[in-house]
């Protein structure tokens, strides 16, 4: 293809590209990168071999599978995946929306690479860790004042587990109060994430959805229409996946109450709302956060993360057990509460991204966390403003300002070239970029959705911008161009859009995929 003159905003860019193997397919027999010692004789004498005292039911018939590679070809393998991967320490990555995708403070990695931290295990005696106790209670705390909730768990392994764990604390509190069967109904919104939906159907409750009036805010008169004796709980997320925050929510959440209802309150993304609005000033029963997204912990391609939990007084006894207390001289875990919905993951939580986010509040104290708002909103607007100006794009709904996100839309340039929002996702990818389009199914046409956090410049955002604007002009004077991109990937278009739907074709393991073709075991 014919070099693309662009703005010196847009940056030249091209994927590393080495068609790396799978490392059990660089497997070479005998081949080793640290030859082990065997044990001394003498310390086999005083502690054993290791292995003597293994029951045998817990022994393998054979050794596992595992590819035999020397150090330097595993040094060299996964630094060629690095360099074909994009992510938030390589690129501007604000196209990853609702995800909150911030830069993280490298001095946190260090603290949680401290041999103390790595050592740590979850069924070690209290007195050997009650320094990462008072980590995790303290933490608990800070949430406290920034909710306004009065108990947190950080148990659960991420958003969707807290949204399980609230509607599991939903169904179990109506159940104590004898209303189990009675109360089977959860309403959500159509722009709240799928998984609220999805975890209140695993509980059992039937949902019941409301969909936006002409402004995109959910309908209040909805709301009054379907709230009823069987009203189990209200869960949402403000602002909505949109990017829309509804000022009139604490109304939503009074007609709930007087109804029976439990409200709980999906905060994945509080980037624009810290220092600003409470759950608890809301109306709201529970709540959870994202650790690894608002509070500055990494994604890790989808954990360790943390779904900090918190709820009222009243819905103490009813988080998942333990939970970290404090008695005026020693941390400890709580196991005995009365109503508890049990474990919803093993043990406590991730300690790890605990204290990164511990960290991260501690460094920036309540002034530094209301800038964090204030300057993502900040930053959302600005692009909210210079989107609407690039040629097929717009933003559907309320006009004005957004939160921390918008959820924008090529519909015109899709009906005037024919250029998709999927084009213009492969393309961003020749410019060194990352753009999400939306949860299916696609209520706003031809949608992109756009997060710019606190971490990114204006520089940053102005190349982002611009990457867009080039695309917007190829789509319109040789849209194939963008509909045969990407150019500079690692990979091209592909020719089947099912892989994601399909199970026939997930290969979650190298012996699932060799199982699949059928081929031999190579190792």
């Amino acid at each position: 293809m014919e070099k693309i003159q662009r703005k010196s905003k847009v940056r030249d860019f091209h994927q590393a590209k080495w068609n790396e193997p799978i490392i059990f397919e660089l497997h070479q027999q005998g081949e080793r990168g640290v030859e082990i010692p065997l044990s001394d004789k003498l310390v086999i004498s005083e502690v054993g071999d290791g292995v003597s005292a293994i029951p045998n039911d817990m022994l393998r018939n054979e050794k596992p599978k595992l590819p035999e590679i020397g150090q330097a070809r595993v040094l060299r393998h996964y630094v060629r995946l690095s360099q074909e991967t994009l992510g938030s320490d390589f690129n501007v990555e604000i196209g990853q929306g609702t995800c909150t995708m911030k830069y993280i403070p490298k001095v946190n990695e260090l603290l949680i690479r401290n041999p103390k931290m790595m050592a740590l295990h979850p069924l070690q005696d209290e007195s050997t860790v009650q320094g990462m106790l008072e980590i995790i209670y303290k933490l608990d705390l800070c949430m406290r004042e920034i909710s306004g909730m009065d108990h947190f768990s950080f148990q659960p392994s991420g958003g969707t587990q807290a949204l399980f764990a609230m509607a599991s604390i939903a169904r179990k509190y109506h159940e104590s109060r004898g209303e189990g069967d009675q109360r089977d109904e959860i309403i959500t919104t159509i722009f709240s994430h799928p998984s609220q939906a999805a975890t209140a159907v695993v509980k059992g409750f039937k949902v019941i959805t409301l969909h936006p009036d002409e402004d995109g805010f959910p309908n209040i008169e909805k709301l009054k229409a379907v709230v009823s004796e069987r009203t189990a709980g209200f869960v949402v997320a403000n602002p909505e996946d949109t990017g829309i925050y509804n000022p009139k929510i604490k109304e939503f959440t009074d007609i709930v109450h007087e109804a029976g209802g439990i409200c709980y309150y999906d905060q994945a993304n509080a980037n624009g709302l810290l220092g600003i609005t409470r759950a608890k000033e809301a109306g709201f029963d529970m709540c959870f956060f994202n650790l690894h997204k608002t509070f500055a912990a990494p994604h890790m391609c989808g954990g360790p993360a943390t779904g900090a939990l918190g709820v009222v007084e009243k819905l103490k006894e009813y988080l998942p057990a333990p939970i970290v207390e404090f008695d005026g001289e020693k941390y400890y875990l709580n196991e005995d509460l009365e109503h508890s919905i049990g474990k919803v993951r093993a043990f406590h939580g991730v300690a790890q991204t605990v204290l990164r986010s511990y960290a991260w509040i501690r460094a920036l104290g309540p002034d530094g966390l209301k800038e964090v708002a204030q300057t993502a909103v900040l930053n959302n607007n600005y692009l909210y403003h210079k989107i609407q100006k690039i040629r097929g794009a717009s933003a559907p709904y309320v006009k004005g300002q957004r939160l921390e996100q918008v959820r924008y839309s090529w519909e015109q340039m899709t009906a005037e070239t024919g250029v998709t929002t999927e084009d213009v996702q492969r393309r961003m990818t020749d410019f060194g970029l990352h753009y999400w389009t939306s949860h299916h199914p696609y209520i706003v046409p031809q949608p992109f959705t756009l997060e710019p956090t606190e971490s990114y410049s204006k520089a940053d955002l102005d190349e982002y911008i611009a990457a867009l604007e080039q695309i917007s002009k190829e789509a319109y004077e040789n849209p194939e161009i963008v509909q045969n991109a990407p150019y500079n990937s690692t990979i091209h278009k592909l020719d089947e859009r099912d892989f994601l739907d399909n199970p026939e074709k997930w290969c979650i393991t190298w012996r699932s995929y060799q199982k699949k073709v059928k081929q031999p075991e190579r190792i």
